[in-house]
This record gives structure tokens, sequence and C-alpha cells, in this order.
């Protein structure tokens, strides 16, 4: 029997039955993949890093780039 993985993305909390990757993580909430930063616990996530899983208790903010003036 696992274990969920309890994140909170963007101020919710979510649960996930097995490990995921971050870009995983992107896809399963229907975020895009491009033209996003990934922070987690406050600090930025590079792409670089997004294969790897998710961590138990994470707080994770998605930031889209907004065009304006």
């Amino acid at each position: 029997m696992s274990i969920p993985i309890g994140i909170t993305v963007n101020g919710s909390a979510h649960e996930f039955a097995e490990p995921l990757s971050v870009r995983d993580l992107l896809t399963r909430l229907d975020l895009p993949t491009r033209g996003v930063a990934v922070a987690v616990d406050g600090a930025v996530f590079p792409k670089s890093r997004w294969d790897e899983s998710v961590g138990r208790g994470w707080s994770v903010e998605i930031l889209t780039a907004v065009q304006g003036g």
C-alpha cells in the first residue's frame, strides 16, 4: 500500500497516489509546460530539474508570464 503524495500547488492541496515528476504534475493539472516558471518552497526550480520526482509536502507555485504595460 503506497502513501499518497500530498503537495500544495498555487495554494490548493493535491494528493497523488503515485510518484510523478514536476513535468508530469504540470500535465496532470492541465498547466502549460512552456512560458512558466516553477518555484518549490519559495525557491526557483529550474526546468533542467523538471524530470525529478515531486516530494511529499512540497509547496509549489506555478507562475506564468503575462504581457502587459
